[in-house]
């Protein structure tokens, strides 16, 4: 079998602007960007429609929140904003060590995270007391283009492990999202239902991917 994990909330807790849109505004007036006296609307407001649980990145959002008040700016100045804006403070959660270590005993061990902003996953992971080498593959939102719950975030987590979905064993602490690898035939762990340091044991009742 092969065991993903959530990140955000699962492995680690981070510390997050409490207002996205003034940090965001913040880091673009920085760097010389004229933000619009009605910043928040146009942050809050949808600028494209797609497809259901298709990812957005944040600052393909934001350039276009900009574009919508008719706001002007270089290239690759709201991607750095944006990066800078939700840079993280980064605390590894109770048990998580103990669940990725349990995990790699069985089979080949992933991230499966949503995450819109990029470069965030991967400072994330360097902050944090995880190995960033005892991951075999790590898959984001913001990188495939879609979000779980979509079957195909979790497809191509089991496809980077070498194992069908079915065999893909994914602990997580949302139900909506995470639950979503039931969808594609694996097995869901979810904290709401297991603490985080019971995991390693309920991996072992999971030998195989039988449910207990």
């Amino acid at each position: 079998m092969a065991v993903s994990f959530d990140l955000f909330g699962t492995l680690v807790d981070v510390d997050q602007p409490a207002t996205p849109a003034e940090a965001v505004a913040d880091e673009l007036d920085s760097r010389g960007v004229d933000v619009p006296t009605d910043w928040a609307d146009a942050y809050a407001s949808p600028h494209v429609d797609p497809p259901e649980n298709a990812e957005v990145p944040l600052p393909a959002h934001v350039s276009r929140a900009l574009a919508s008040r008719g706001v002007e700016f270089e290239n690759n100045v709201v991607r750095h904003a944006v990066v800078a804006a939700f840079d993280p403070d980064v605390e590894t959660r109770a048990g998580a060590l103990e669940a990725v270590a349990a995990a790699r005993t069985r089979g080949p061990v992933a991230i499966c995270s949503n995450c819109s902003v990029p470069e965030l996953v991967a400072r994330t992971l360097i902050r944090a007391d995880l190995e960033r080498d005892g991951f075999d593959a790590v898959v984001t939102s913001v990188a495939c283009g879609w979000r779980k719950p979509a079957p195909e975030i979790f497809e191509l987590t089991a496809d980077e492990l070498g194992v069908a979905p079915s065999e893909l064993i994914h602990v997580g602490d949302d139900p909506r999202t995470d639950g979503g690898i039931e969808d594609v035939g694996g097995t869901a762990i979810l904290l709401e239902d297991v603490p985080l340091t019971d995991v390693p044991e309920t991996l072992a009742s999971l030998e195989g991917g039988i449910e207990p």
